[in-house]
């Protein structure tokens, strides 16, 4: 078994030992969705509520298994799978910290989500950034472009640009939690903006060496 597998499955079973443990404390109905403003404004009977993320969490160790085994270009992702091997448990990790914060929340802690969020999802996307930086062109990680997947130079040039996108926007988000008001914007805005400026680089890198071409 590959060592990020096995903290993934650590990872899975802190998550679920501290739902059993803190389940007989926690009420009923149990906030689950926050508005932008910090207010919960959705809410979920306990047992599903403390079991969505753990299993949620089983689910994406299952798909991150299978799929560097079954992609047409497994070799590239090898050649990166240190990378990916790390973005695996970061992103568990991610899950086992918004878990963490439902717990808090609900045993009457009280913090603004949004600002308690912000730093975590800025260290995941910055590693995001790092991922795509390093990434081979494969058909399940990655900038997947219709220009990307049908040339590995554009393939090369968009994932270099996208990484340091990825890591601005994560490096952004990260100081919305000095920003509260803000955080839930300094988050989404840079990501978002992130992604369309590397879809649609993509499409321009890949006309001009048609063009040359």
């Amino acid at each position: 078994m590959r060592i990020a597998y096995a903290v993934s499955l650590l990872i899975i079973l802190t998550a679920f030992a501290a739902s059993v443990y803190l389940y007989p404390q926690m009420p009923d109905k149990i906030a689950a969705h926050w508005n932008i403003n910090g207010d919960a404004d959705g809410y979920m009977d306990k047992t599903t509520a403390l079991s969505i993320m753990p299993l949620i969490a089983v689910g994406m160790l299952a798909l991150f298994v299978v799929v560097p085994r079954i992609d047409p270009k497994k070799r590239n992702i090898g050649k990166f799978r240190a990378y990916f091997d790390g973005f695996v448990v970061l992103l568990l990790g991610f899950l086992l910290y918004v878990h963490a914060l439902v717990i808090a929340w609900n045993l009457g802690i009280n913090f603004s989500m949004a600002q308690m969020l912000a730093p975590a999802v800025g260290v995941l996307f910055y590693y995001v950034g790092v991922l795509t930086s390093h990434s081979k062109r494969n058909y399940s990680i990655g900038i997947r472009t219709p220009w990307t997947l049908s040339n590995e130079k554009v393939w090369d040039k968009t994932h270099l640009v996208g990484g340091m996108l990825f890591r601005v926007a994560g490096v952004i988000a990260i100081f919305g939690a000095a920003l509260p008001q803000h955080a839930f914007f300094m988050v989404l805005a840079p990501i978002i903006t992130a992604s369309i400026a590397v879809y649609a680089y993509s499409y321009f890198v890949y006309r001009k060496m048609t063009r040359k071409g």
